[in-house]
Parts: C-alpha cells; sequence; structure tokens
C-alpha cells in the first residue's frame, strides 16, 4: 500500500507516508484539545489592562488615524476613493507593524470581497504572503533549536530569502541532504508570546466597545474576539497543521476529490516551529490568463472546489478553514494544490448533523429548519422562539428585491435585520464563520474564473449529486427517506435577492445586481 491509497497527493512522492511511522502524529490531537483549553485563559478579561502593549496598539493606530482624518477633513482627497484607498494603506502599514495577530486580522479581512471597501481588501491582500520578513539570522536560530541541529545537518540547501512571509510564518525554498527539494515553514520568533498578549489586550478592550461604536453595535466584541481567539491558537503548533494535512488528504481520498491535492508533510521534519513539505508548483488562482493558455477549464476548477468543500464540511465535518489566493493554485494537470492548513473547520457529530439540516434546508426551502439548524450550530440561545425569528426577519415573506429598494429603504432594512439578530443574541459560531468566508472566497474566484457560470444551475446540478452519491448515508444519519426530497431553490434565491420565478443567474448578472446596491449604498451615505 502507498500513501496514495488514503491520502489526496501528489503522483510522484518525495516521500511515501506511513501513518504508523509518523513521529509527530499521535500528540497532535492531545495538542488541539489543549488550545482548545486555552481560549477561555486568555478570553478572561483582567481587571487591569495590559498597559505597555495596549499604549503600543493605541500609538500605531492613532498614528494611522489622525494624519487620514486631518486629510479628510481638509478635503485634501480628489475623491471618495482616494481617501479609501490612502486610510486603507495606513491600516495596513499599521497592522504590519503591530505583528502577527493583526496582521492575521488583515488576512481575514483580505477574504472578505463584498463584505469591506474593495480598497481595503484589495490592500490588505498583501499580508497574506508580502508581509516583511524576519531575518535570516532568526530564521537560522529556530529552525535549528526546533531540529536539534546545525542547520546544515539536514538541508544541503536552504534559501535565504523567503518565498513568501505572512502573519505567523514564512517559507523558504530548501533541499534536503536527502536530496528531496522541500518546502520550509518556520514560525515567527516571539510569535506566541505576542499572540497570547494581543488576544489580552483585545480581551480587556472588548466588553468597552459594546455599544460605544458604531461598527461594534453590529456585533457582540466580545464574542467576536473569541472566535478569533478560537481560530489562532491552533495556529501556533505546527504539529496540528501537519496532522490537519493528513486529515484532509485523507478526507478529499475518501470523497474520490480528485481534483485536489495536499502537500505531503516530512514524517520526522515536523516541530512546534518548523514545518518540512513537499514542494508543489502551479498557476497562481487569479491567473486566469495563464490557466487558460494552458488549457485549464477553469470552469471546471470552480465546480470542484464548490462540491468539495461542501462534501468536506456535510460527510466527514472538516474542511480547510482558511480559503484565499495565497493558500492554493492551480497545477498544471487542473488539479488544486491545498496550502496552509493552520485553520480547519472541525464539526462534532452533533454540529455536522445541524449543519446538514442546513444544508438540506436550504435546497428544499424549509425555513423552520434552517433556522432550527442555526440555533443547533450556535448561532441562537437554545430558548429561541424560533417561530418569532421567522416572522422577524421576514423569512415568512416572499424575498425583498434589494435592487427595487431606495437608498433610504436598504439601509432601513438592513438596520432592521440587525437589530432584530441582536435582539435574539444571534452570534457567528467559529465552524460557520469559517465555512462563510470560505464561500466569500469562492464568490470572488468566480468573478475571475467563471463569471458565466450559471449558479442556479449548478447549484441544482451539485445538489442531484450530493443526492446520488451521499443522499442514502445523510438520509440515515438525519432520520429521513431520501428518496422523498424535492430540490427547492426558493431560499437560495431569497438569500441572493432574486424574485421566485428566476430560473437562471450568471455570476455576472448577480455582480451587475450587487452593483447597483452599492451604488445606492454610497449614496446614501454622501447625504
Amino acid at each position: 500500500m502507498t500513501d496514495l491509497d488514503w491520502g489526496a497527493f501528489s503522483d510522484n512522492p518525495p516521500w511515501v507516508l506511513d501513518r504508523n511511522q509518523i513521529d509527530w502524529l499521535a500528540i497532535a490531537p492531545v495538542l488541539r484539545q489543549a488550545a482548545r483549553k486555552e481560549v477561555p485563559v486568555l478570553m478572561k478579561p483582567s481587571r487591569v489592562p495590559p498597559v505597555l502593549r495596549l499604549l503600543v496598539v493605541m500609538r500605531v493606530l492613532l498614528a494611522a488615524l489622525l494624519p487620514w482624518l486631518w486629510h479628510k477633513k481638509l478635503n485634501h482627497y480628489k475623491s471618495d476613493k482616494d481617501s479609501r484607498l490612502d486610510i486603507s494603506k495606513r491600516m495596513r502599514k499599521a497592522v504590519e507593524k503591530l505583528g502577527s495577530t493583526y496582521i492575521k486580522l488583515g488576512q481575514i479581512i483580505s477574504s472578505g470581497e463584498g463584505l469591506f471597501p474593495t480598497e481595503l481588501v484589495d490592500e490588505f491582500k498583501l499580508c497574506r504572503d508580502q508581509v516583511p520578513a524576519e531575518s535570516f539570522a532568526d530564521v537560522r536560530k529556530v529552525v535549528e533549536q526546533d531540529l536539534g541541529g546545525k542547520i546544515a545537518d539536514t538541508f544541503a540547501f536552504f534559501e535565504t530569502t523567503p518565498l513568501a512571509a505572512a502573519s505567523i510564518a514564512q517559507v523558504h525554498l530548501a533541499r534536503l541532504r536527502t536530496g528531496e527539494t522541500v518546502v520550509v515553514k518556520v514560525q515567527r520568533p516571539r510569535v506566541i508570546d505576542l499572540v497570547r498578549k494581543d488576544l489580552k489586550v483585545m480581551s480587556w478592550l472588548a466588553p468597552h466597545l459594546v455599544g460605544r461604536l458604531k461598527i461594534a453595535a453590529l456585533a457582540n466584541p466580545p464574542a467576536l474576539v473569541e472566535l478569533f481567539a478560537e481560530t489562532i491558537v491552533e495556529e501556533l503548533d505546527f504539529r496540528m497543521e501537519a496532522d490537519n494535512m493528513i486529515d484532509i488528504s485523507r478526507i478529499l481520498r475518501d470523497l474520490n476529490q480528485t481534483g485536489y491535492i495536499v502537500p505531503r508533510p516530512h514524517p520526522k521534519l515536523v516541530t512546534q516551529r518548523v514545518l518540512v513539505m513537499e514542494r508543489l508548483e502551479g498557476f497562481k488562482f487569479d491567473d486566469v490568463v495563464g490557466m487558460k493558455n494552458a488549457g485549464i477549464d477553469t470552469e471546471a476548477v470552480i465546480r470542484t472546489g464548490m462540491i468539495a468543500f461542501m462534501e468536506g464540511a456535510m460527510v466527514h465535518g472538516a474542511f480547510h478553514g482558511d480559503l484565499h489566493g495565497g493558500n492554493l493554485f492551480v497545477m498544471k494537470d487542473g488539479r488544486t494544490a491545498l496550502l496552509d492548513f493552520g485553520i480547519v473547520g472541525r464539526l462534532s457529530g452533533p454540529r455536522r448533523l445541524a449543519f446538514l439540516r442546513l444544508m438540506l434546508g436550504a435546497t428544499t426551502n424549509d425555513v423552520k429548519g434552517q433556522v432550527t439548524a442555526l440555533r443547533d450550530l450556535g448561532a441562537l440561545p437554545m430558548d429561541t422562539d424560533l417561530d418569532a425569528v421567522i416572522v422577524d426577519l421576514g423569512l415568512d415573506r416572499p424575498p425583498i428585491d434589494p435592487t427595487k429598494l431606495s437608498a433610504d429603504e436598504l439601509v432601513k432594512e438592513v438596520q432592521r435585520i440587525m437589530k432584530a439578530l441582536l435582539g435574539y443574541g444571534a452570534k457567528m459560531p467559529k465552524e460557520l464563520m469559517l465555512y462563510v468566508k470560505n464561500m466569500v472566497f469562492l464568490d470572488g474566484a468566480i468573478s475571475r474564473l467563471a463569471p458565466d457560470l450559471d449558479l442556479l444551475g449548478e447549484i441544482a446540478a451539485i445538489s442531484m449529486l450530493f443526492a446520488q452519491r451521499h443522499g442514502e448515508q445523510l438520509g440515515r444519519e438525519l432520520g429521513i427517506d431520501h428518496n422523498t426530497i424535492e430540490i427547492n431553490l426558493d431560499s437560495f434565491k431569497a438569500g441572493l435577492g432574486v424574485e421566485l420565478e428566476t430560473n437562471s443567474l450568471t455570476y455576472r448578472e448577480l455582480q451587475q445586481r450587487r452593483e447597483l446596491i452599492q451604488k445606492r449604498m454610497r449614496e446614501r451615505v454622501k447625504r
């Protein structure tokens, strides 16, 4: 048996993985459990604020904001776009100065195309892999400390300039003394201590933001900080990341998802701060011209992605949780390589079943089922009156087409919905947040790789595919007869804000609708 029998890996292995002979594999679940237990400790607000770090954070942020406010007050900007470009650049430089924790926040924003201003998203994309790198002397020190010897003892060659540098780590090209070309991920020195200090600052500050800032009124700041902490603490030990690589590759192989592969982690050379892995190469995910010139079907790339991430979450309860353009690329044979497994969404038994009910409700127009599933996922308190939620959010009425509303009506509708959600104590569970963030990324990827893809047609086709592949199993788990399920995309159409009579909708058409809505919202703000 080779590792291709159980994992989604490349066809030409630099080494073959035997799960019984991987040094770090057994300890990874223990580390993950310990990381989760640490979150409540980090989130407990201290009576006295961490003054020194808090002062540094405030100084850096004010140094970015005050000059922009001054120029804005004096009307130095030729347009609103110039103003947004300037503040976006200032904020990106500020988070880079503040270090890993805030850079990670910038990366999250960079995945929010359509949720955050375009200028801010574009600027924070530089936080994915173009953050100022650590010196090679520091890199050497980390590698030698963790691997227990001189760098030359393990590597015949080690490139001093990193291939990429991001929030938690940077990656270097290298060649092992045994001859294999590899990529080495090296954690930034002092990042563990810095992240914990920053989380302490955030946990102290968050309660003071409740009800005081307009932007904070849209959510529960302490809950958001806790959500962020849950995602970042597991990135601080690369043994957990390597274990995630093994898990996701196994799941993809089990699902027969031949369109995706995972680089092999080295069976020996993985520690808390160093991760040696197989090197894979391909086209950047936004290199549409390069892919098309190579004869790659970009619509097939998108279609495979939509299916793979839904299948992983629904069938196995695990999926890559941090998709963005720097974390995957398309190989010359059309397969997509997944990188950076620091964040993986994991749905436990009850939550996976709730997620299944949520997806089922979305494809059968079962509104009550969807709201119930959201409650069971942790998005609503367990004692919530679900019927009242449905009425207050207007889910029992035909969807409102936002393009037919005036700017004032749009704002009023958004405010009404947000007020209702906050009134019920709604929040975003970690796994659901990661899944939604991935869908936002895929949304942006469709705009570049497959703008003429019929979204409604694809969702219908994917729903039928799921019924054929997994209907019997999922029906058994949910206690229903899968043969009686009828596809009804009214809920999906309502989510897109289109009329129920709509039979097809390309991404290009959807984007035109969004641009119209955004234009009206901007006009409303200018008044």
